[in-house]
């Protein structure tokens, strides 16, 4: 019945509400009830992910499948990984956007 889509770790999310609003972030852990611990390498390191609601985020299809693989190899990921993962996704959704408002 909950309207809630079910998040997975290493999905795309942009923040919705709070001091991050606007930027992008990746789920690097899923609570049971509807909070996820999301990181930006940058702000949010790896180490202190923020708890965020569900609710306060909107979350994207795309999941990185290089953070997957790093988090059950290792059980982490560097905020490098992050940062270069989410500045990638960011530049393909520019070039999309971009190609849908020309045409």
């Amino acid at each position: 019945m909950s309207s809630i889509p079910k998040p997975q770790l290493g999905q795309f999310v942009k923040v919705l509400q709070g001091r991050g609003e606007g930027k992008f972030a990746i789920i690097v852990g899923v609570e049971p009830s509807r909070y996820v611990n999301i990181a930006d390498g940058d702000k949010r390191k790896f180490d202190q992910p923020k708890r965020k609601n569900l609710l306060h985020l909107e979350l994207h299809e795309a999941i990185s499948h290089e953070v997957v693989d790093s988090l059950k190899e290792s059980g982490r990921v560097t905020n490098s990984k992050l940062r270069y993962v989410i500045a990638k996704y960011t530049e393909q959704l520019a070039a999309a956007n971009g190609n849908q408002k020309g045409e």
